[in-house]
């Protein structure tokens, strides 16, 4: 059974840093490109990042480009989103999504909250 894991998230000032991690089961994690979306309350879910199944290939929305980094750790089947420079607009649930044929899988997501 696919599962999508996230955890990390939390309250941080602006200007401050969280690492966001997901933890995957149930596939062959190192055959599928993993992503970022995000959902703020009252906004559609939005793309954050995407890394390639090898870790090669990385794609970020404009708004996270320079602040952002994904990355994977294919022994440890999990991937990563450091965030950096946040900002309240950052402030959202985080979601860790992948494709598995012409099924997608969610997580749960995890918190983030940008406040002072």
């Amino acid at each position: 059974q696919v599962h999508l894991g996230e955890s990390g998230g939390g309250l941080v000032q602006p200007g401050g840093s969280l690492r966001l991690s997901c933890a995957a089961s149930g596939f062959v994690f190192s055959n599928h490109a993993m992503r970022w979306f995000r959902q703020a309350p009252g906004n559609e879910r939005e793309f954050v990042a995407s890394i390639s199944n090898s870790g090669d290939s990385t794609n970020y929305a404009d708004s996270m480009k320079g602040r952002f980094t994904i990355s994977r750790d294919n022994a440890k089947n999990t991937v990563y989103l450091q965030m950096n420079s946040l900002k309240p607009e950052d402030t959202a649930l985080y979601y860790c999504h992948t494709f598995l044929g012409r099924d997608d899988f969610w997580g749960r997501g995890t918190q983030v909250i940008v406040s002072s």
